[in-house]
């Protein structure tokens, strides 16, 4: 695994490094190098040995410095030398940039093809609202020999006619940083479609949402009903989509409905009166516990975790817990 150097004037670096584990999870093979007020150039470069000394592989290494040309820079600048043919650096170090720094780590196996990768990634992440205030972009030529595509009639089958779900979840907050990060690096979706019926009714939040997607993937929002009706249309043939539902309540009426989910993955349940505390992100209360255990009748399996570097815990045992609870409360 490639080790991760963070470098900064100040406490920038140890920040940003704490603000990508809430995001991502605790990560190996990463440290947090910073230079205070009453340091020189020697110390902060004493310092990145003693990192460097600390990874598994110290053959691939990849500094994400703050600024180029200052301090932090020149010290992982002098380092790499004898090193270039391995080591990278990268600078305008920001949050988009580490969050994707980690996704690349589990498919990329040298600092060169991360570094290369990332920076387009650091820049998608610099946007301004409102949309007018952002710089112009050049108008890209017309293709040759398009043709404009309206709707696609009904009753046409694409591809195989059925949308493959990369993931379906159960989380409170719906698409936030870890979804919207972490769990599309992993899966992967071209469509992340929040399926409530109280946030379709929403204008703002709905608004939110959608303006919410990461580059590249577009966000929906829809009620329920909807979502059953779309799961059955073969035009959504060459989606692969990402479910979010608020609620195991409105994950169990789309099963019920027909919507092929195999797997649900419980993210975060937020706690409310009559529900009892089973683990740091999810409550439960009796309705919650009597669902999830018409959802696992029906032959689904669970994967309950916040992030994928997240242990797996036993669904069974947090039913247990929740059934006492309930019964002492």
């Amino acid at each position: 695994m490639v080790g991760i150097i963070l470098a900064s004037h100040g406490d920038f670096a140890t920040g940003i490094m704490q603000s990508g584990s809430m995001i991502f999870g605790e990560q190996a093979n990463v440290k947090a190098v910073t230079l205070q007020p009453s340091e020189g150039p020697n110390d902060l470069r004493a310092k990145m040995e003693k990192a460097i000394a600390t990874f598994d592989n110290q053959d691939e290494v990849l500094f994400l410095v703050d600024l180029w040309g200052g301090t932090p820079f020149n010290q992982a600048n002098g380092l790499i030398d004898g090193h270039e043919d391995k080591w990278a650096i990268v600078t305008g170090l920001n949050l988009p940039m580490l969050i994707e720094t980690y996704a690349s780590r589990l498919s990329m196996e040298t600092a060169h093809e991360i570094a290369t990768h990332i920076t387009s990634v650091a820049r998608e992440g610099v946007k301004t609202r409102p949309e007018s205030l952002e710089p112009e972009k050049p108008k890209a030529a017309p293709a040759a020999n398009t043709q404009s595509q309206g709707a696609i009639p009904e009753g046409t089958v694409i591809g195989d006619g059925k949308i493959k779900y990369v993931l379906a979840r159960v989380d409170t907050r719906l698409l936030h940083g870890q979804v919207a990060t972490t769990w599309t690096k992993m899966t992967q979706p071209n469509r992340i479609i929040v399926v409530s019926d109280s946030v379709a009714r929403d204008e703002l939040r709905k608004k939110m949402i959608e303006q919410a997607a990461p580059p590249g993937v577009k966000a929906h929002v829809v009620p329920v009903d909807k979502m059953i009706k779309v799961a059955k249309d073969p035009r959504f043939g060459n989606t692969k989509a990402m479910l979010l539902f608020e609620t195991p309540q409105d994950a169990l009426r789309a099963i019920e409905g027909g919507v092929d989910i195999k797997e649900l993955n419980i993210g975060s349940m937020a706690h409310s009166i009559g529900k009892v505390v089973v683990n740091k992100a999810i409550a439960m209360g009796k309705e919650d516990v009597e669902t999830i255990e018409k959802i696992k009748a029906k032959g689904i399996t669970f994967n309950v975790r916040k992030v994928p570097t997240d242990s797996n815990e036993n669904i069974d045992a947090l039913l247990k817990k929740a059934k006492a609870e309930l019964a002492n409360a």
